[in-house]
């Protein structure tokens, strides 16, 4: 059965500057550029039923769209390395739509995830990597940021276990307001096509 995870997607351009952080570094298992995200809330291996019930709640999720930014390489696991990553620049906008999935998983009775919500896009998984190595491949890309770019949607996402991550799947997607309201301006009512016609 997939994993489900609720995540933002990575535009091109964001995607093609986060490319360029790729090699560099031996033992790095570099994540496919179409697989880059943002996960917003894991929520695992789950029945069929219960992923129906969480995209309805997710379904009434009502926020507007936001602006985010990558700035900084890091890595996850102090002693020993274990995954490199880009972070997100500080946002109030993803903290909330993450507290808010966060509030309606724990309604659901789904179990709470006991990692700190950090957001960040993963680049490469690292296995056997001297932390020399890493350090060094930290310090030479230190000053890496994208421009920003607006998040329109979130997505539930599901996921195969498979070595490096990915193939991801998006399996539904809910608009945020302004790209809701905007879509909703381009379909027009029989009426209103009408009116324009005349």
């Amino acid at each position: 059965m997939p994993r489900l995870f609720t995540a933002l997607e990575i535009p091109r351009d964001a995607a093609l500057s986060l490319s360029l952080l790729r090699g560099g570094l031996p033992g790095a298992r570099w994540i496919d550029v179409e697989n880059y995200h943002i996960t917003l809330r894991f929520i695992g291996d789950i029945e069929g039923h219960v992923a129906d019930e969480i995209a309805n709640a997710l379904d009434r999720i009502r926020r507007p769209e936001f602006t985010l930014q990558l700035s900084g390489v890091n890595a996850f696991g102090s002693k020993k390395p274990h995954s490199l990553i880009a972070s997100v620049s500080p946002s109030p906008d993803i903290q909330a739509l993450h507290a808010e999935i966060e509030r309606i998983c724990q309604r659901l009775m789904l179990p709470p995830d006991q990692r700190k919500f950090t957001p960040h896009v993963t680049l490469a998984r690292l296995r056997n990597v001297r932390n020399e190595e890493v350090a060094h491949y930290l310090s030479s890309r230190g000053n890496f940021s994208t421009a920003p770019f607006t998040i329109g949607r979130f997505v539930l996402m599901s996921s195969r276990d498979s070595v490096g991550g990915g193939p991801y799947i998006v399996e539904e997607a809910w608009p945020l307001e302004a790209a809701r309201a905007s879509y909703h301006s381009r379909v027009q009512t029989p009426v209103e096509a009408a009116r324009i016609i005349r």
